[in-house]
């Protein structure tokens, strides 16, 4: 097991700002020259790499977002989601996930996110959905601008992942225990735990992607690394300021 990314949260959320669920979920992962995503990255923060190599994420999931106590949302709760994301360490060297975009299906979900953490949130056009063993999500953004950016992805579960059978790789790339975000030009830190994430290898039936391009990492012409999960539950701290010196 990573010493910096176990399996399970060293440090547990115990006051909640958010609670979620993020359900059927895929992981596509791409290797990517650490110089290139290094350069994409805000002061302070330095690219975290595994065997030399950064990893950049195309996560395409459903949504659930609660009420600090799990207290559930009425309609606008539930929704699909795609992220772009990265891995980086704080100054202090502390672990965590840097998004390049996030594209959401509610505006108010949007709003709040980009008020309350900084997160470059985009509404867009999404649906997430299962047929016959397949699992199929599309986005088109909507606002902000550059909107029209497009992704569709299509992947089919396969066998499960026993939780001590994943590999430090697999923890390296979903065992994160924070995220970093800019605001005013502040650099901020929000802690996050969430349960052991259900791993399933997963094969890729489909893609046709223009947010990774949009948040500055084309993809390279390399099979991606593919994991399907059904989920676990998010629970995320509140934010404070990071010291860049």
């Amino acid at each position: 097991m990573s010493e910096a990314h176990p399996i399970v949260c060293p440090t547990p959320v115990r006051f909640e700002v958010m609670r979620m669920w993020w359900r059927n979920l895929t992981f596509l992962h791409w290797p990517f020259d650490p110089e290139h995503v290094q350069a994409t990255l805000p002061d302070g923060l330095t690219v975290d790499t595994y065997d030399g190599k950064a990893w950049v994420a195309l996560v395409p999931f459903e949504m659930e977002v609660q009420l600090p106590g799990g207290i559930p949302i009425p309609r606008e709760g539930r929704f699909p989601e795609t992220n772009v994301r990265t891995y980086v360490r704080g100054p202090d060297g502390t672990p965590g996930v840097w998004f390049d975009s996030l594209e959401a299906g509610r505006l108010s979900a949007t709003t709040m996110a980009r008020v309350a953490y900084g997160l470059p949130y985009f509404w867009a056009t999404m649906t997430a959905g299962e047929h016959d063993g397949e699992w199929s999500y599309e986005s088109t953004r909507r606002w902000p601008k550059p909107a029209g950016v497009r992704s569709r992805t299509r992947v089919r579960p396969s066998e499960s992942i026993p939780n001590e059978q994943q590999t430090e790789f697999e923890h390296f790339l979903t065992a994160r225990w924070g995220l970093f975000s800019t605001f005013l030009g502040q650099l901020l830190h929000a802690p996050v735990s969430h349960g052991i994430w259900p791993l399933q290898r997963a094969e890729l039936l489909e893609l046709d992607d223009e947010l990774m391009a949009a948040a500055g990492h084309p993809i390279p012409d390399v099979s991606p690394v593919v994991h399907w999960t059904a989920g676990t539950e998010v629970r995320i701290g509140r934010p404070s300021r990071v010291r860049r010196d």
